[in-house]
């Protein structure tokens, strides 16, 4: 079973975006027969095992085994994935084209986190040490300073792409988002 499975697909997204499917996808986070996952919806064996195959062809459900029962071969499924992130591309943007990629707006802080999201869904996470890094913290910026701020910081990483910009090493990608923190004034 993998960590995460990352839908691209709008045919697995509907598959996936029925509310009685996600409950048999739970079920599924063991392997288990569609008898066992009907008991515990209290649904019949029929309907359960309908969902799992609807699952199953779309990749998000795998038979893991089966087994005789009264001599009657009984799949046994699992989940594929502990998690399953679907792409934003999947419903993509509501209201015209995307506007100009304006460092300081919303709609280029949605394109970046489209692309670590797809960067960090594709990473093999089967490896034994998968080396990453991550920062977090909180700043204040006034309105009227953003543009010295975005300055400085595109300053600085460029200082750091240059000192570490060379061959040798581990390869990393390197995203910094700055986003409004909410309500929440601690």
């Amino acid at each position: 079973m993998r960590d995460v499975l990352y839908l691209e697909e709008r045919e697995q997204a509907e598959v996936l975006l029925k509310p009685q499917r996600i409950e048999v996808l739970r079920q599924l986070a063991e392997p288990r027969t569609c008898t066992e996952v009907a008991a515990l919806l209290e649904q019949t064996p029929q309907r359960v095992y309908y969902h799992v195959k609807q699952l199953a062809a779309a990749g998000l459900v795998e038979q893991v085994s089966t087994r005789k029962v009264r001599g009657i071969s009984e799949g046994i499924y699992q989940a594929a994935a502990r998690s399953y992130w679907l792409s934003p591309r999947l419903v993509g943007r509501i209201g015209g084209l995307r506007r100009a990629r304006d460092e300081l707006s919303l709609g280029y802080l949605l394109d970046l986190m489209e692309e670590v999201q797809a960067d960090v869904a594709a990473l093999d996470r089967t490896a034994p040490e998968l080396p990453s890094i991550g920062v977090s913290g909180e700043i204040r910026v006034p309105a009227e300073r953003r543009q010295e701020f975005l300055h400085d910081l595109q300053s600085t990483l460029r200082d750091l792409f240059t000192r570490y910009g060379g061959a040798e090493g581990d390869a990393f990608k390197l995203a910094v988002a700055c986003y409004p923190k909410g309500d929440n004034h601690e």
